[in-house]
């Protein structure tokens, strides 16, 4: 069969935005599936809304390309843009079977199953069932409307992203990393334990953190050397290094293969304070930026959210990265249930001694899925009443309670301590931090200058 994917996230971009900003890079959910059918001998395509102008164009579109079949992904943020896609492809060719899956159909089912324009829901991971779904159509068996898909034990035995599938190239979110640029990820699940996460993640991916081996990873990056010359990536696992055998192993590996490239990680202030040595061979082996989400600079609050880490530990964990020249990406959150003003300025004093090199704050928003958002629920506090309102973002109230106008005035100051006499700031770069600042206390302005920078990529 031909079997067409969609990519509906465009809630943050918007339509036409492939610009060659982090908005070019390509979902591996998607990827990953290609690679399955393919295997199986299904012809495979892809309908990225950010490539298309609009819906009239996207209508155009699946007129001409739109295949037998058609699988959507969905997070809850894109939940709008995916549903109209699919009631767009039932309208113009009734007969198409759509699927659904990701993380909103493995948490919130319900939501999907009475919509006439969805066929098929899909829980969890879809590389071993939804090709096998496919398979079962073309045989003429109607399977269930929810099903549960299949976990791989070992990650192994998943085909490599089809990086085909999205043709534009993944670029470089930060100036210091260099084109070619490209993403891998090398596990799945999350140990911990996290209230703004938990158990979402779980119902995803389950209790276990499952990883390819260390020479299947190396083994792709090989393969991506050969086919892209790539110059910098990175591994976007939730935290790389909750497992310190699996990440020496990787620095070894990655170095005897001649690799010196730069990459970027994410990980848990507890983690490096505890595993210096293993930072250290991480950046030996070219690590130069660790995201990391301190969340806030509250113990209080801090355990309010299970993080399992301190005020300490984010300190000394910035401290480390510094003394060895590993830029510091730093999460964070305002605004979060039961959160005061005092904790919120602790929040703004521990950014001010950790300095990152990029600040990155959010207002806190409520998941579906998570333990916070039942608690939201059961406060009735949420004032989120949109699925593209599940945005990452710092312009818009999400829950009752906090001071926003106060939020916006933290939020301001805490994002000109990103740290603008690092060498490897662009004089762009530093302009935005400039910008963003200024515009943090006035919400339609930030909206603005976002849409500036997705016009012209700033």
């Amino acid at each position: 069969m031909k079997v067409t994917l969609i990519y509906p996230g465009i809630t943050e971009c918007g339509f036409n935005s492939l610009k060659g900003n982090e908005g070019s890079w390509m979902n591996h959910g998607l990827a990953i599936l290609s690679s399955a059918l393919k295997n199986k001998g299904h012809e495979v395509n892809l309908i990225d809304l950010r490539r298309v102008t609009g819906w009239k164009h996207f209508r155009q579109v699946v007129k001409d390309d739109a295949g037998e079949v058609v699988g959507i992904t969905m997070m809850s943020v894109d939940y709008n843009a995916a549903v109209t896609a699919a009631e767009i492809v039932k309208e113009i060719k009734p007969v198409t079977k759509i699927f659904v899956g990701g993380p909103h159909p493995s948490i919130c089912p319900e939501d999907l199953e009475d919509l006439q324009c969805i066929d098929y829901v899909v829980k969890g991971e879809g590389e071993v069932t939804f090709p096998k779904l496919v398979d079962d159509l073309v045989n003429g068996e109607n399977p269930p409307k929810v099903v549960d898909g299949y976990r791989l034990e070992d990650l192994d035995e998943c085909p490599w992203a089809d990086r085909d599938l999205f043709s534009c190239p993944e670029a470089p979110f930060v100036p210091f990393l260099k084109a070619p640029f490209v993403t891998l990820i090398a596990g799945r699940g999350c140990q911990y334990n996290c209230n703004y996460c938990q158990p979402a993640e779980r119902m995803m991916f389950g209790r276990k953190v499952r990883r390819r081996s260390v020479t299947n990873v190396v083994d792709e990056l090989k393969r991506l050397y050969e086919r892209y010359k790539f110059k910098s990536f990175m591994i976007h696992d939730d935290c790389l290094t909750e497992d310190r055998e699996w990440v020496m192993e990787f620095c070894r590996q990655y170095q005897a293969e001649g690799f010196t490239q730069p990459f970027v990680a994410q990980s848990r202030a507890d983690i490096l304070c505890k595993n210096r040595d293993m930072v250290e061979a991480l950046c030996q082996a070219g690590l130069r930026l660790f995201i990391i989400g301190f969340e806030s600079g509250s113990d209080r609050v801090l355990k309010f959210l299970r993080k399992g880490c301190t005020r300490r530990q984010n300190l000394e964990a910035a401290q480390i990265c510094r003394e060895l020249g590993i830029k510091v990406w730093a999460n964070y959150m305002l605004g979060l249930p039961t959160e005061t003003n005092e904790e919120v300025l602790e929040t703004l004093s521990m950014l001010e001694q950790i300095k990152p090199y990029h600040c990155s704050p959010a207002f806190y928003t409520p998941h579906p899925g998570s333990d916070l958002f039942e608690m939201g629920k059961e406060m009735d506090i949420h004032l989120i009443t949109t699925h593209k309102s599940y945005r990452r973002n710092t312009y818009e109230p999400k829950i009752k309670g906090p001071d926003y106008k106060f939020l916006a005035d933290v939020l301001a100051k805490s994002i000109a301590l990103s740290d603008q006499t690092d060498p490897d700031l662009s004089p762009v770069q530093r302009l935005k931090i400039k910008c963003k600042a200024a515009a943090a206390k006035w919400p339609p302005l930030y909206r603005f200058l976002k849409y500036i920078r997705r016009k012209f990529v700033l």
